[in-house]
């Protein structure tokens, strides 16, 4: 007798059934085959194909020079992979801003060649053009307010955003264009709690935060840094839930002991 369950794929609407349920949405991000199904084995229910890869998998700076051929194919790597997730893909800095067409094309390369469910991009009333164009074309968009990495040198810092009223409510409006736009969720960035509270009530899509407190419908982190793999990133709004960097380094210098020692291989691991 066959024990096989039935693994019910996560779609926008079932995150849309969440927050109606009031149930927390959990959101990683992934870059490689690996990586993503053991996040998928776990039971993550989104998974991001960030432009963050630029910074963890590239050693960039910024989130600025990765290209829509590369996301392209962190995105097909993690889609391989998956069974269960929703996959959403970012779509890279120059590759939709201020050309909704530009933006149309580029969704739709994501979709075709990575097989990837949604896309996800930053930006609020001015990028509403583009939301629509995309969703005319069947991708189901995410948004991204709050601190936008993309923009990083319009502000010049990664100051936590919309303290201050007239951003605040700026921020606020933003979401309800989003929203209005056909946005299915908005990721809100290191903004203040009371702010994606308030956002969160106001707005029927789910809003998923990085630094905007508890009171949203779900929770994103990078992946290399709440696995500890990267060391140099320490926000407040980071819980580190293991220490790879110290558990790969310990692994390697044991190696490297062993294979000096010719301890390895013994002649269990040998023909």
């Amino acid at each position: 007798m066959s024990t096989h369950v039935e693994i019910k794929k996560v779609t926008t609407h079932t995150l849309q059934e969440m927050k109606r349920r009031g149930e927390k949405i959990s959101m990683l991000t992934a870059y490689d085959f690996s990586m993503a199904k053991i996040l998928d084995d776990a039971g993550i229910d989104v998974i991001l194909v960030g432009d963050s890869a630029s910074n963890v998998m590239a050693g960039h700076e910024t989130t600025l020079p990765i290209t829509l051929d590369q996301m392209i194919y962190h995105a097909s790597s993690v889609v391989r992979a998956v069974k269960r997730a929703l996959v959403v893909v970012d779509l890279p800095f120059g590759s939709y801003q201020g050309n909704s067409k530009e933006a149309l094309n580029s969704a739709i390369r994501i979709m075709k060649e990575s097989g990837a469910h949604a896309v996800k991009m930053e930006g609020g009333r001015e990028v509403c053009d583009s939301v629509s164009r995309i969703l005319s074309a069947g991708v189901p968009v995410m948004g991204h307010l709050g601190l936008t990495p993309q923009s990083i040198y319009k502000f010049g810092t990664y100051v936590v955003r919309a303290k201050e009223e007239a951003e605040a409510h700026r921020l606020l409006e933003d979401a309800k264009m989003l929203e209005e736009a056909g946005c299915f969720s908005i990721v809100l960035e290191k903004i203040p709690a009371v702010l994606a509270t308030q956002v969160a009530a106001t707005i029927k899509i789910p809003m998923i935060g990085i630094g905007a407190g508890n009171g949203v419908d779900g929770q994103v982190l990078v992946l290399h840094d709440m696995l500890g793999i990267n060391k140099e990133f320490n926000p407040r709004f980071l819980r580190r839930y293991a220490d790879l960097y110290e558990t790969i380094r310990l692994a390697t210098i044991n190696y490297i002991t062993d294979v000096k020692s010719t301890d390895f291989p013994n002649e269990k691991e040998q023909y």
